[in-house]
């Protein structure tokens, strides 16, 4: 009878314990799909260059890493920088390990990362977000002035489309 129960289980459950989820992605292997390599695009997320994109050089051991901006590009200056203060993004860029700052550059610049980070949910988020923060109160009066008549509008709609 306990195989029963095992049987009619949804796909992705194990028969071994029905309480535990296997987590794999559609080519049915586990695992993360972001790492910390060479190349890799990262968002730091503390400290003075908080928000700013730098790209992962070296790494230096299991806590910290090497990144660079380049300065000219994204502000960013060579630094060694903890795991916890950084956010990976899905952008790489195909460089050596210890790449100049000339090389990164013409890496960034061939890849077109910086148009590709622009183009993304993320940054429209952050830049979004950043929009909102630097509001003065009488631009979020506009704003909730403008969402009541929004949503004035699109209450008169719905009640015309049930009366029809």
């Amino acid at each position: 009878s306990s195989h029963l129960l095992h049987q009619n289980q949804p796909p992705g459950f194990s028969s071994l314990s029905s309480c535990r989820r296997i987590n794999r992605n559609k080519n049915n292997k586990m695992g993360f799909s972001r790492f910390v390599e060479v190349g890799r695009v990262v968002l730091i997320t503390y400290g003075p260059s908080a928000g700013k994109l730098a790209t992962v050089i070296d790494i230096v051991d299991q806590n910290k890493c090497l990144v660079d901006g380049p300065e000219e590009i994204t502000g960013v200056s060579r630094q060694v920088i903890s795991y916890s203060r950084i956010q990976l993004t899905d952008l790489k860029v195909n460089i050596q390990r210890n790449a100049r700052a000339k090389t990164l550059k013409a890496a960034l610049k061939e890849a077109d990362t910086m148009a590709k980070w622009e183009g993304s949910e993320w940054a429209k988020k952050l830049a979004a977000k950043s929009k909102r923060a630097s509001l003065s109160d009488f631009d979020r009066f506009k704003v909730m002035l403008a969402k009541k008549q929004k949503s004035k509008i699109i209450a008169q709609k719905k009640i015309k489309e049930l009366k029809n």
